[in-house]
């Protein structure tokens, strides 16, 4: 079973929102099943390339930041690869989740944190002194509607982010 589900055809039917209500209108009054059925059809087709895109775009960026990684961090390679991949999971964190995923004291997941704002993968979102909030912005971009740009929101400053796809 799945816990999410990978296509969200309401997307398509919001952007066709006029046609989806003629198709099921049409429906109702003249039992027009097949034009239904080709509109849903096309929307299964639509956010299924729109998810494939996405997919393939994460990948595309996980290796660029790994490949980033390897080339900056030397002796650190193996701790930034493992906060890496957390970021996928998390990506929006703290230096108190940095320490918990890394292992690493306070003052070294800081510093880690401190490593990938300066190579563009991490973004402070919080705008505090204490308890700063990071979230891997090119990422989550790629989670918004329609790839727009990540954008700094209350739903990213508080942590409780739960993108969908």
């Amino acid at each position: 079973m799945l816990r999410k589900p990978l296509l969200y055809l309401s997307h398509f039917f919001k952007r066709n929102r006029i046609e989806y209500y003629d198709r099921l209108q049409d429906v109702r009054t003249k039992g027009d099943w097949e034009g239904w059925l080709k509109f849903f059809l096309r929307g299964v087709g639509e956010v299924a390339n729109e998810a494939t895109d996405v997919a393939r775009r994460i990948i595309a960026l996980r290796e660029q930041h790994m490949l980033k990684i390897r080339d900056t961090m030397g002796q650190r390679t193996a701790t930034a690869t493992r906060l890496l991949e957390q970021l996928f999971y998390h990506p929006v964190i703290t230096v108190h989740l940095v320490e918990e995923i890394t292992g690493l004291s306070y003052a070294n997941a800081n510093t880690l944190i401190v490593d990938f704002e300066s190579l563009g993968l991490l973004k402070e979102i919080s705008g505090r002194k204490r308890n700063r909030r990071y979230a891997y912005a090119s990422y989550l971009s790629l989670l918004t509607d329609e790839g727009t740009a990540f954008q700094q929101t209350a739903d990213f400053t508080d942590g409780s982010l739960a993108p969908s796809v």
